[in-house]
């Protein structure tokens, strides 16, 4: 039998990693974030303290059944959550990293519940590690390889539709796309929203002739090509 304290502190201790992991996914702006890897990490150590404990509990002392059937279910199951971060838009899959950020935190919930927290520490570590460190070293890397376009317009229904059709006429593919809305007001009190698009723009891109269709969107304010601003003078 587990005593209740060390049930209480590991499930603490699985709050507390699952909530730095879920942190660093909150700042990336990621579908699971801060509530998601807690859930999942402590629901995972819940799992495993049952899988330990409940079994002696509805025995009476005695061990009935495998304890190891009902934890191992978690490593399946969490693709189930796992598989509705990951979005496909073209030749680009986004939510891997977030995917296998719940899918290593269940393990880590898993180790937790078991009383194995050298490993469930060090594990998490280098998860915090590899997330926030490694994926700066990425970042800089896909910004060599992407450009990053910033549309400043007004925010009206339908702008990013007119500005992604564009863009795919250029053959442009949009890896990633940002908004910020309703960050200042024009003089006339419209509201003004800031798209930042990171793109890979074709061999045989015309720049000029695409600052001018851009241009003549309703709307375009300014656009800002890898910090080469052009401002509208509609």
């Amino acid at each position: 039998m587990i005593p209740n304290t060390e049930i209480i502190i590991r499930l603490i201790v699985a709050a507390i990693i699952g909530g730095l992991i879920g942190t660093e996914r909150e700042i990336s702006n990621r579908p699971a974030g801060l509530r998601t890897h807690i859930l999942v990490t402590i629901g995972s150590t819940l799992i495993m303290l049952v899988s330990i404990d409940g079994f002696y509990i509805l025995g009476n002392g005695v061990l009935t059944g495998d304890p190891a059937r009902l934890a191992a279910q978690v490593v399946s199951g969490i693709g189930f959550i796992g598989a509705g971060t990951i979005m496909r838009t073209g030749n680009n899959i986004m939510g891997l990293t977030t995917a296998a950020s719940l899918w290593v935190s269940a393990g880590i919930g898993l180790a937790i519940g078991a009383g194995y927290y050298l490993g469930a520490i060090v594990t998490a570590g280098i998860v915090l590690l590899t997330l926030m460190s490694l994926g700066v070293l990425e970042k800089r890397r896909v910004m060599r390889k992407y450009k990053e376009i910033e549309v400043v317009g007004l925010n009206r229904p339908g702008l990013i539709g007119n500005i992604g059709t564009l863009f795919a006429r250029y053959g442009i593919s949009i890896r990633d796309i940002k908004i910020e809305s309703n960050e200042f007001q024009c003089a006339d009190e419209e509201a003004v929203m800031r798209v930042h698009f990171i793109v890979k723009v074709p061999n045989n891109f015309n720049r000029e002739d695409f600052n001018i269709e851009i241009y003549q969107l309703p709307g375009i304010i300014s656009v800002n090509f890898d910090n080469d601003t052009y401002i509208s003078h509609n």
